[in-house]
């Protein structure tokens, strides 16, 4: 696959990344981690990053902004994304070949070329490795690129604390290291929270509630996200909180939007991704996402999280 994508990225003048909506470090750093590669090995082609603004993540870069018409007879590449229903800017389909690279479980096998390993930590990592095939072909790393391609492996290894992190991602994430970077000054942008942010995080503390099989669930309903001043994107960087909570195996935060409640799932054990299919979500055994229209219908992702952690007991 590696050599397909190779193939394809040396036929086009025009390449056109993409990532997924409501975007992560690991959407950022695939996303614009190849781009910088592709710029610096092929100066002459037109490389563009799309899809809208994340604010929280302009420290990693702003994405283009470009018209319609250079989808025209261009390649896109869309990165970090399982289901075409995630891909951030509904233009993707309009270029002349499509293809795919993601470590999610493969539900959705869009593309003209899918490259899919559920194996790699992240789509950063495949970016990486991606890099190590074509450097001996042309490929150019750049301190940028590293930047990049080192915070999403980061992000989505929960600094290289999660199930996911291997002897693979712990090599790779040393040489990139190596490269001239501000490793302090990135990990500040990452996780530093804001005093606000800081104490919604008490107030989660104080009212998640677990049952004795170790499942538990956080309600963050519009009023308490008004009361705090936090908007809900802020409010997801929370949700690996928890993970520090004794006996826990599956948790759930319920965050309110103006139109529907976002369904974010976390498990040390128990796969929930299953779940998430369920309410037009999806994502990795142990960290997934979905979306509910009442709370009615959360009330039945509760009753799932507390039966699937009764037969993990």
């Amino acid at each position: 696959m590696k050599n397909e994508i190779l193939e394809a990225i040396n036929q086009y003048d025009t390449i056109i990344i993409h990532r997924h909506v409501r975007p992560d470090p690991d959407a950022y750093g695939s996303q614009g981690g190849l781009g910088e590669i592709l710029r610096a090995s092929y100066p002459d082609k037109q490389i563009y990053t799309v899809g809208e603004r994340d604010t929280g993540l302009d420290f990693l870069f702003v994405p283009d902004e470009i018209s319609e018409d250079t989808y025209n007879g261009a390649l896109v590449i869309v990165c970090d994304t399982a289901n075409k229903e995630r891909i951030c800017d509904s233009r993707y389909h309009l270029g002349d070949k499509l293809i795919k690279i993601d470590h999610h479980p493969n539900e959705d096998k869009y593309g003209d070329i899918l490259w899919v390993d559920t194996t790699v930590s992240s789509t950063s990592e495949m970016i990486y490795e991606f890099y190590l095939y074509g450097k001996d072909k042309g490929l150019v790393m750049t301190d940028e690129a590293a930047r990049l391609i080192f915070a999403g492996i980061v992000g989505d290894t929960g600094r290289f604390l999660y199930p996911s992190t291997t002897q693979r991602t712990f090599e790779y994430a040393g040489e990139l290291i190596r490269y001239n970077f501000n490793r302090n000054e990135l990990f500040d942008a990452m996780y530093e929270l804001e005093d606000k942010v800081i104490k919604l995080q008490g107030y989660v503390f104080e009212h998640f509630k677990m049952d004795e099989n170790g499942a538990a669930v956080v309600e963050l309903r519009k009023e308490t996200l008004e009361q705090f001043g936090v908007v809900p994107s802020k409010a997801s960087l929370l949700v690996s909180s928890l993970g520090s909570v004794k006996g826990i195996k599956a948790w759930c935060f319920f965050i309110e939007e103006h139109d529907q409640i976002r369904v974010r799932l976390r498990s040390k054990g128990p796969v929930i991704n299953k779940i998430a299919m369920k309410y037009n979500g999806g994502g990795h055994p142990l960290a997934s996402g979905a979306s509910v229209y009442s709370w009615e219908e959360a009330e039945l992702v509760k009753q799932d999280i507390v039966e699937i952690c009764k037969k993990g007991k």
